[in-house]
């Protein structure tokens, strides 16, 4: 189950905004250095790049992904999560309402 909240944390003010506003996060970085952002994506369709693996937790909405280099959609209702390979990237739909998520960054 994703966290509901991060103790002891510096949080970076300035928005990390995507697609006319229509994709927004912030980033937390935790007192182990971890880094980590929380956002919102509004309805519609997006392709996000990656450098970094990432694994992406719902937190709030559903959305439904799809892999760089695969076909298959899958759909991630709140509680679940999918993993991104690094210097890859995925598209990344939200049908209805918002979809809220945890974005970690993994080594």
């Amino acid at each position: 189950m994703p966290a509901e909240s991060f103790s002891s944390v510096t949080v970076h003010t300035k928005a990390n905004v995507y697609f006319d506003g229509r994709v927004v996060s912030h980033t937390v970085v935790l007192a182990s250095g971890e880094k980590k952002t929380l956002g919102l994506i509004y309805a519609g369709e997006y392709h996000f790049g990656t450098g970094a693996p990432e694994r992406m937790e719902i937190v709030a909405g559903e959305c439904t992904v799809v892999l760089d280099g695969q076909t298959e959609i899958q759909s991630y209702p709140v509680g679940t999560h999918f993993d991104v390979p690094g210097n890859s990237g995925f598209t990344i739909a939200v049908g209805a309402g918002i979809c809220e998520y945890i974005c970690s960054f993994l080594s």
